[in-house]
């Protein structure tokens, strides 16, 4: 399969699975139906090509395939009540819907368990590996493969009608969690080798976008808008000519999206001005400071630094915290940035992780301690999943080698 074909298969199967649960209901039997549905694309269009109107081939695929799932599991007459019911008229409203986002915001139903809600959605809407999602939330594969299929027996056993939900607001923030994951792993891929998955990225966006119209008064979502824009205004200049990843102090800002950059500083601009702030736009405030600096020397990292402090506080995120101890360190130096890092390493969410590790790295070779520096970078290496930062930080580690070994 190549690589156009699996990018377009990714990008459908979110929008084939809403459809079919769309018609036929049956979230959990759908799922499975639209996976053999991609199966099936993904064996033969290589050889036949891909078929004018994919996404329908694919939606006919599935609907058969699910007819044949529910055939085997139903007696003839629930059979004919349930997947052969005609097509109801959609309303007014649904008609202009995007089956993702109703598929999304099903997804993150208020009976269900947060983490749950996400699991399933960052499985179903952005297709997700279990891996990957694991990776995100910082727990075990096994753990989080639990909480995916407890999710999808929840939905299914709820028998929710396959529309934009009336009680939305209270869904809210597991859909903008989801949206900021995909983001996020689209952006910084945690695996593979690829450090950057456009179409997660791309989608997230999009999403986003319509969240944004539905809701338009909501600072978060203004704020996430912003901080996806913001953010993904870099991408051009996050990897170099060989492959390699760039640190946002060394990156070409001329390559970045001028009309990315206006546009989210405008949504954060807006938002924090209209009331209280919440984490999106504080994330999106940063971004923006980041982005508005015409060098890398010319950032205003007393603000960043207070901002991460307001963030950290606010939200508890150890990941946060290790940034504000990078922000720290560029406002007051690493001696007090390291204290903040050694105390974060008793954190059990951050034990196994390898950024950890690597901000260890960055301070102790800022503080000069190259012996240090050396085997947290290797440490990091070792503990990350995508081949990308791997390279990176291996190269950084040689680096330190070198200057260790002299002339």
């Amino acid at each position: 399969m190549t690589a156009a074909t699996d990018g377009l298969l990714r990008d459908l199967a979110p929008q084939v699975l809403g459809a079919v649960v769309r018609r036929y209901g049956h979230f959990d039997a759908a799922e499975d139906a639209v996976q053999e549905a991609l199966i099936a694309a993904a064996t033969t269009w290589p050889d036949s090509g891909v078929p004018d109107g994919p996404k329908a081939w694919l939606i006919t695929v599935a609907a058969r395939r699910l007819t044949d799932l529910l055939r085997n599991e139903q007696a003839r007459q629930r059979r004919e009540d349930t997947w052969k019911l005609p097509a109801a008229a959609p309303a007014a409203d649904e008609e202009d819907a995007d089956d993702t986002l109703i598929l999304l915001f099903m997804c993150c139903h208020p009976a269900l368990p947060r983490a749950h809600q996400i699991a399933l959605t960052l499985r179903a809407v952005a297709g997700l590996t279990t891996v990957e999602i694991a990776r995100s939330f910082l727990v075990s594969e096994p753990t989080m493969a639990q909480r995916i299929t407890r999710a999808k027996q929840r939905v299914k056993a709820s028998g929710v009608p396959f529309r934009m939900p009336a009680d939305r607001d209270e869904r809210l923030a597991a859909v903008l969690r989801v949206l900021y994951l995909i983001f996020t792993e689209g952006y910084a891929s945690t695996a593979g080798p690829s450090a950057y998955r456009a179409e997660l990225s791309r989608e997230a966006i999009r999403l986003t976008r319509i969240v944004h119209r539905l809701m338009p008064l909501d600072g978060e979502v203004a704020g996430l808008l912003a901080l996806m824009l913001l953010t993904d205004a870099r991408r051009d200049a996050r990897v170099g000519p060989d492959g390699v990843l760039i640190p946002l102090a060394e990156q070409a800002r001329a390559r970045w999206h001028k009309d990315f950059i206006d546009e989210g500083v405008e949504l954060v601009t807006a938002a924090m001005s209209a009331g209280p702030s919440g984490p999106y736009q504080l994330q999106a405030a940063i971004a923006a400071l980041h982005d508005e600096a015409r060098s890398a020397g010319e950032t205003d990292w007393p603000q960043i630094e207070a901002l991460y402090g307001v963030l950290t506080e606010m939200t508890g995120s150890p990941m946060a915290a290790l940034n504000h101890a990078v922000a720290v360190a560029m406002v007051h130096g690493p001696t007090s940035a390291l204290r903040m890092v050694e105390d974060l390493a008793r954190d059990k969410r951050l034990t196994d992780h390898h950024r950890l590790h690597a901000v260890r790295a960055y301070l102790l070779e800022m503080s000069g301690d190259v012996d240090g520096a050396l085997p947290a970078y290797q440490e990091a290496a070792r503990r990350t999943q995508s081949s990308q930062e791997q390279r990176y930080l291996r190269m950084k580690a040689a680096e330190l080698a070198r200057n260790l070994r002299g002339p």
